[in-house]
């Protein structure tokens, strides 16, 4: 608990006025805080932030009745006499210095590091929480998997949550113990302040591609571009760790002040590269073997991870664990053995099936759509087929991409439904469809994602490679505004065992 003013010590004094009130300010104790007013409680600071669909100001009215009487707000908005406002230019960059102030800081009792770029950021993350914690150094993980740290697991709805919710899961996180914390760090959330008050330690760069562009996002590649670069810019970490073969990686980190590692993951010249990387594929496994590189110093390692976009992560892990925390890379390398990651480039196989593999993989964009494609067209299937959608309501310009991915690599294409929300699923897998050049491959459209997974699994053949591209982790639909339990991995299963009884009725009706 501590007072309004005690909180109000964290924000610059020309950033906001506290408005006339009955109440003295000075004396107002907040024992909360909160942006949604479904969790507002008595005591509590709500903050009212702008959205894309919502407005936190039309919901003061909830919050007063659930017990709050002290309200964060951008505008003059008439209140009862018991309750103290403070108008600040900007609520969402108030919520962070706040939220970091309630919590007494947690950041700064532990390691932060900060991952961003287009791909990669997901699987990274959950290498470096892993490796950590088996490697004896107790770690959380907040990003687009959600939030892990101890044997606990929360879910999230965005790939880096908002400011509250990052210090909330930071103060849980010191009170287990937690030293380190890799957080995936996206462009939308360096835009909106929810990482404005942490203290990174150590940044990653993965890479970048045109994306996040477009109504409700980026309104152009290149804000898109120098939001990202403010993380090593404006975060002041000790040590930045970037992906020399992307070729922005120097502008990212001009004008940074840390100490750079670079990585390669094709050989050329970086303080880690790989080299002597090879394609593993097994009934269970798409994995790649190669020699990371440290100086004159070779170690081998093994991956149940395929490509070399996974070598490059592997980098990442081995520097971040070996130039940083001090694990020797053969430690590392041990520790890679049967390592995995939920939804990204995940294999899925199943005895009904045996020379058949599924791949789950969180690609959602064109980059990351033609990436997984070349990596999984490595592995010389018979035939490689894609299966995805896109989102509803945003990012329009994604389906174009994707429509070109699949078209440079896939053999088959089955177009269907990813999060479509409120816009109809048949209108955005049309527009999907429209956007292949020349008519090729040959596409099946069909909307229901269940039925579509059903009439991949019935069509497969001995070899084939079956990506399901979008969903990865993701154990839902986005339908309309609900959210309906969906597992890919369990459907894939079912369908194969259900094959025989099942396969052949889709089959007749598509």
């Amino acid at each position: 608990m501590k007072t309004l003013s005690e909180l109000l010590l964290a924000v610059p004094t020309d950033e906001y006025e506290i408005l006339s009130s009955e109440v003295n300010a000075e004396e107002v104790r907040i024992t909360s805080i909160a942006f949604d007013s479904r969790v507002a409680a008595k005591g509590g600071m709500f903050f009212c932030l702008e959205g894309v669909n919502s407005d936190g100001h039309n919901f003061i009215d909830m919050a007063y009745a659930a017990g709050c009487r002290c309200f964060a707000v951008e505008r003059d908005i008439p209140l009862p006499a018991d309750t103290v406002a403070v108008r600040f230019k900007s609520t969402r960059r108030a919520l962070s210095a706040v939220s970091a102030e309630f919590y007494s800081h947690p950041d700064r009792d532990m390691h932060i590091i900060g991952i961003t770029g287009t791909k990669g950021k997901t699987t990274t993350a959950l290498l470096i929480h892993k490796m950590l914690d088996t490697c004896g150094i107790i770690s959380g993980y907040i990003g687009t998997n959600g939030v892990s740290f101890c044997g606990k697991h929360f879910q999230t709805l965005n790939t880096t949550p908002e400011s509250l919710e990052i210090f909330k899961y930071l103060d849980y996180m010191r009170e287990a113990g937690v030293k380190v914390v890799v957080l995936e760090v996206s462009s939308q959330a360096l835009w909106t302040y929810r990482v404005n008050d942490l203290s990174f330690d150590t940044c990653i760069y993965t890479n970048l591609y045109p994306d996040h562009i477009g109504k409700h996002e980026h309104p152009s590649f290149e804000h898109y571009k120098r939001t990202k670069r403010s993380l090593f810019r404006d975060y002041s970490p000790s040590t930045v760790i970037v992906n020399s073969d992307d070729s922005a990686w120097k502008y990212m980190v001009r004008g940074c002040r840390a100490d750079v590692i670079t990585t390669s993951a094709f050989g050329s010249s970086a303080a880690w590269r790989a080299e002597d990387v090879r394609e593993i594929r097994t009934r269970e496994h798409l994995g790649v073997s190669f020699y990371a590189c440290r100086g004159d110093k070779k170690t081998a390692v093994t991956l149940d991870l395929p490509g070399k976009i996974n070598v490059a992560n592997a980098l990442f892990v081995l520097a971040v664990c070996s130039d940083v925390f001090g694990i020797s890379a053969e430690e590392v390398a041990h520790t890679f053995d049967g390592m995995t990651i939920d939804g990204r480039a995940e294999v899925v196989t199943s005895p009904s099936l045996p020379d058949v593999t599924f791949v789950i993989d969180y690609a959602h964009n064109g980059a990351s759509l033609e990436a997984i494609l070349t990596v999984l067209r490595g592995y010389s299937p018979r035939r490689l087929i894609c299966l995805f959608g896109s989102v509803g309501e945003r990012t329009y310009l994604r389906r174009g991409e994707l429509a070109r991915a699949a078209a440079k690599h896939a053999d088959l294409c089955i177009l269907t439904a990813d999060n479509s929300g409120r816009e109809p699923t048949e209108k955005i897998i049309a527009e999907i469809d429209a956007a292949f050049p020349d008519g090729y491959p040959p596409r099946i459209l069909i909307p229901d994602r269940r039925d579509a997974i059903y009439h991949a699994v019935n069509i497969a053949q001995k070899g084939d490679i079956i990506l399901l591209a979008g969903k990865g982790h993701e154990d839902y639909q986005l339908i309309g505004t609900r959210r309906v339990p969906f597992c890919e991995r369990d459907i894939i299963k079912s369908a194969a065992a259900d094959l025989s009884a099942v396969g052949a009725q889709f089959s007749k009706n598509y």
